[in-house]
């Protein structure tokens, strides 16, 4: 299945501000470090003169002058003629960002039954989608049909493609490589490096929930100071943004919320134990709960398991001293009982200064919101730019 989206005219899409820098720049990395500089505010603010970019980015006008040089001679920024109502002074020549003139690929892996897929512009507009039926495979098949799905994309694209970006359940390391993911049969998996070299572009995988919390960062305009991106689908996971960077954890494990025991003797879970969060916040689990049932006795069952949540969530919401709990998932079963029994449920176990300004609402992108976060990857990874 295919949608082609006619993106000429559309309105450029509101951005928030971008990641923070992790790590310390070395001084082999100064010009690349730059380089980012100049396009992430670019990105973020559009057209400008060389003297407010240097004045923003509080590198020097020389430094400025070669560095835009450079981008314009590899196609990511172009002149855009004097700045519009300058009477006085030399002229001030804009430069901007070529975001129209590149694409990126995006893979969703996240439903167990359907690839879901994108080409995306660098500002996060839809030009192409597409869906490829799974059909139960896993292990090296999925991987294959991943790999296929991803070159139909590529195929797709109506400009020259900078990357490709995918989110993957299971743990994920910096490196692209999916550590564990029981549901897709992938152990120590290099998904990265294997695509990256069948495809012949660059590649980059992360975990879908922490690709949801990129995607709601930059697309979605959340909160960077403290946010949790609570994915419910056929499995439960979460991304955390703590002062604008993603959180990672020892072992590339944070935000595995989905496996923490809420039930005593509940169901089994697919990690090997029982009554974990999955188990009866999942989409089929809570499709199950309310089977049959009138809509008072729905919203009672929905209401428990929102209870259940918020229990879960406060001691990271309170631990974190988060903002905003945004909750990506079908709205017909989250958005309701079940999230204001977790909001409830929060405020009620944690102190005031904490629970009392605490927002839990539903994700702004929706269904988008992997695909939003896979070009972020890219974009991060490929530009500097987030």
């Amino acid at each position: 299945m295919t949608t082609t989206v006619s993106g000429q005219h559309a309105p450029r899409r509101r951005l928030s501000t971008g990641l923070r820098p992790t790590s310390k720049v070395l001084p082999e990395h100064a010009r690349a470090h730059n380089r980012s500089l100049v396009l992430q505010h670019l990105f973020h603010e559009g057209p400008t003169s060389r003297a407010d970019l240097a004045r923003a980015t509080s590198l020097t006008r020389v430094t400025i002058s070669d560095l835009v040089a450079v981008l314009i001679a590899e196609g990511l920024v172009e002149e855009l003629g004097v700045r519009p109502g300058q009477r006085v002074g030399k002229p001030a020549i804009l430069v901007g960002m070529r975001t129209s003139a590149y694409q990126i690929v995006c893979v969703d892996l996240t439903d167990d039954e359907l690839l879901r897929g994108a080409v995306l512009t660098l500002t996060g507009d839809f030009v192409v989608r597409r869906s490829l039926a799974v059909q139960g495979r896993t292990g090296d098949d999925l991987v294959e049909l991943v790999t296929r799905f991803s070159r139909s994309l590529v195929s797709a694209a109506t400009q020259p493609v900078i990357g490709v970006g995918i989110g993957s359940p299971g743990v994920v390391d910096g490196a692209g490589r999916v550590l564990e993911a029981p549901n897709r049969g992938w152990y120590d998996l290099p998904l990265a490096e294997q695509m990256r070299e069948s495809l012949g572009l660059a590649v980059h995988v992360a975990n879908d929930a922490n690709v949801a919390a990129l995607g709601e960062f930059t697309f979605g305009g959340a909160s960077g100071s403290g946010m949790l991106v609570l994915t419910v689908g056929e499995g439960v996971g979460a991304g955390i943004m703590v002062d604008g960077a993603r959180v990672r954890g020892h072992g590339d494990a944070a935000g595995e919320l989905g496996h923490v025991t809420v039930v005593d003797d509940g169901e089994p879970c697919a990690c090997g134990r029982s009554g974990c969060l999955e188990t009866v916040l999942s989409v089929p689990a809570l499709r199950r709960a309310v089977d049959g049932l009138d809509p008072d006795a729905s919203d009672a069952a929905l209401a428990s398991v929102g209870r259940l949540l918020g229990v879960t969530l406060a001691p990271v919401v309170s631990a974190l001293n988060l903002a905003e709990v945004l909750i990506s998932g079908p709205a017909d079963l989250l958005d309701g009982p079940l999230r204001e029994a977790a909001l409830d449920a929060i405020r009620t176990r944690t102190m005031p200064i904490i629970g009392r300004g605490l927002q839990v609402r539903m994700a702004t992108l929706d269904e988008d919101v992997a695909l939003a976060g896979a070009a972020v990857l890219v974009l991060s990874g490929q530009l500097g730019v987030s």
